[in-house]
């Protein structure tokens, strides 16, 4: 049973960095991407930033490039976002994904996900 479980979230100021972690477990997911993806009151739930686990390749939104990076642990099985110079429109539910795409590209589509975390909240004070 594949479960993805985040933790990291809280209450920060604008300006300030989180690292978001996601434990992955279950199975092996060298044949996997990993997603996080955000989710603000009355809004879709978008793509932040992914990673494809076997080849380490990136896709960010443009409206976080430059300010966060994903990367992978493969001792850990954990996934990181590293959110630096928060803004409050940062603010929302970050959740962990993982999408079985073997050596393609991470989908930035949720319906391309297999699987999900419970999410952590992210709230960025002005």
């Amino acid at each position: 049973q594949v479960q993805l479980v985040e933790s990291g979230g809280g209450l920060v100021q604008a300006g300030d960095s989180l690292r978001l972690s996601c434990a992955a477990s279950g199975r092996t997911f060298s044949s996997y991407a990993m997603g996080w993806f955000r989710q603000a009151p009355g809004k879709e739930r978008d793509i932040v930033a992914a990673i494809n686990w076997s080849t380490g390749s990136t896709y960010y939104a443009d409206s976080v490039k430059g300010r966060f990076t994903i990367s992978r642990d493969n001792a850990k099985n954990t996934v990181y976002l590293q959110m630096n110079s928060l803004k409050p429109e940062d603010t929302a539910v970050y959740y962990c994904a993982a999408a079985r795409v073997g050596w393609g590209r991470a989908p930035v589509a949720s319906s391309g996900y297999d699987y999900w975390g419970q999410g952590t909240q992210v709230t960025v004070s002005s």
